[in-house]
């Protein structure tokens, strides 16, 4: 999603915030309805580990996702949030692709 927001001329930065934004609402509800739906094996003594377990599991998969995935991407492909630079960088990159053409 990122890439394809990338490629098409979005500033590398803001596809990143955009596409965070674009994935809060499906994962946030996927993790919400799950643990609601757990809150009632919590009183029974045999699955009250298990629910506990998949609550707090849903809880790490969604803070990597929103957080540490991005950030991830973010240094990985040296992504700098100022835009002029990030434009600058993405512009000598498109020079040397035609160069070696």
């Amino acid at each position: 999603m990122v890439s394809n927001e990338i490629r098409g001329g979005l500033a590398p930065y803001q596809a990143i915030l955009d596409g965070s934004v674009a994935k809060l609402r499906p994962v946030l509800m996927v993790a919400i309805t799950t643990v609601l739906g757990m809150i009632t094996l919590l009183q029974d003594a045999f699955f009250a580990s298990m629910a506990v377990a998949l609550m707090f599991g849903l809880l790490f998969a969604y803070v990597l996702t929103m957080i540490v995935v991005p950030v991830l991407y973010a240094i990985f492909f040296k992504i700098d949030e100022n835009p002029a630079a990030a434009q600058t960088s993405h512009e000598t990159k498109i020079m040397s692709q035609k160069e070696e053409l």
